[in-house]
């Protein structure tokens, strides 16, 4: 089967933090320091080499959950991504490869934001189609609290495109410029535009007194910025399709709780 040694790849901590350079630091200590891989941040922070830091640069630790995948034979970057619904010019910057770099039996590759396939059962009268719910991704975030009423739908009309997946995130799609809102009150410590951003784009993420965040994705704008508190429903920027995106949507995650929309 072609998935036959697959597994979900989630890393330690799945908070996103930031770290402001210092003087002689290197991507690799401050790859150790958060436990993640020099490529996860290199990844998220749309750095070419791992040189490319100075001192003051605030960097985002981005950890992504995707699938790990042991490489057989007649495997290619790109066919691997399509196995797993991603993308492969992503998977190749993960991993530090030339997007069009061979690939060795046996060696591992992180396919980010990956899903394990499953078979796609065709909708019966009376039954919803499938929306895109990755079972192994519900699966993965069951045990995580509810916060019931906690949060508020971060964004009024559209609708959802795509269930549980990835980071424990949902999609909405609306009209681009749709107002996009806090889900909760707290404390902005993401607000970047401009670049891949780990295939984010332009997005927010927002940390709540409850020890969560909420992130949103292919932002068409942002109107907040780091360090700002925010009041829930306050708007923080407007619905697009940056970054890896195939269309109008918000790419809405909570980490450390259940997503409830």
């Amino acid at each position: 089967a072609g998935t036959a040694g697959a597994s979900i790849y989630v890393p330690k901590n799945e908070q996103i933090s930031t770290y402001t350079v210092k003087s002689g630091d290197t991507l690799s200590e401050i790859a150790d320091m958060f436990g993640v891989s020099v490529n996860t941040i290199m990844w998220a922070n749309d750095i070419k080499k791992a040189t490319d830091i100075s001192e003051g640069d605030t960097l985002v630790v981005l950890p992504i959950s995707g699938v790990r995948h042991i490489v057989k034979k007649g495997d290619t970057l790109a066919k691997v991504a399509k196995l797993y619904n991603a993308d492969a010019e992503e998977t190749a910057i993960f991993n530090g490869l030339d997007a069009s770099a061979a690939l060795k039996v046996g060696d591992e590759v992180i396919v980010p934001h990956g899903e394990i396939p499953i078979i796609k059962k065709p909708s019966t009268p009376g039954k919803p189609r499938w929306d895109g719910t990755s079972p192994s991704t519900v699966k993965k975030y069951a045990s995580l609290p509810a916060y019931s009423g906690y949060y508020i739908r971060p964004m009024a009309g559209g609708t959802k495109t795509q269930g549980i997946h990835g980071n424990n995130g949902v999609d909405l799609a609306n009209k681009t410029g749709a107002e996009l809102s806090a889900a909760a009150a707290g404390t902005v410590i993401v607000a970047r535009t401009g670049g891949w951003n780990g295939g984010y784009g332009n997005y927010v993420v927002i940390s709540h007194d409850n020890g969560t965040q909420t992130l949103y994705g292919h932002m068409l704008d942002v109107t907040v910025s780091a360090g700002q508190t925010v009041a829930q429903g306050q708007v923080v920027g407007h619905l697009g399709s940056s970054g890896n995106s195939t269309g109008p949507h918000i790419h809405f995650e909570i980490r450390g709780a259940r997503n409830p929309f």
